[in-house]
């Protein structure tokens, strides 16, 4: 899993709780959140991000890169709280080539 923000933590685990209290700080939840990653291009990966907002109400825009390599995905999903987003991205880091932005 790789994570762009321009954190420095030292395991996944302390970014979250990082996320989380940045999130608590910042958004009145429930409201709409944009989620945002970078995949390979490859229809799998994309259907397997759609299954972790399953039950969820999203909309969703993807792009590809000028070469077609890469994917921007952007989904934006209506949450509850700021641990909903957290287990979001956790699940949507368990996927191989997932960059979180």
């Amino acid at each position: 899993m790789d994570i762009i923000q321009g954190n420095q933590h030292a395991n996944p685990e302390e970014f979250y709780n990082s996320l989380k209290e940045k999130l608590e700080g910042h958004h009145d939840f429930p409201e709409d959140y944009l989620f945002k990653f970078i995949i390979p291009t490859d229809q799998a990966k994309l259907t397997e991000i759609y299954k972790v907002f399953d039950g969820i109400k999203f909309t969703l825009g993807n792009r590809e890169s000028k070469n077609g390599k890469y994917t921007a995905c952007n989904i934006n999903a209506f949450v509850l709280d700021a641990d909903q987003v957290v287990n979001i991205y956790k699940e949507v880091g368990k996927i191989e080539g997932v960059i979180l932005l």
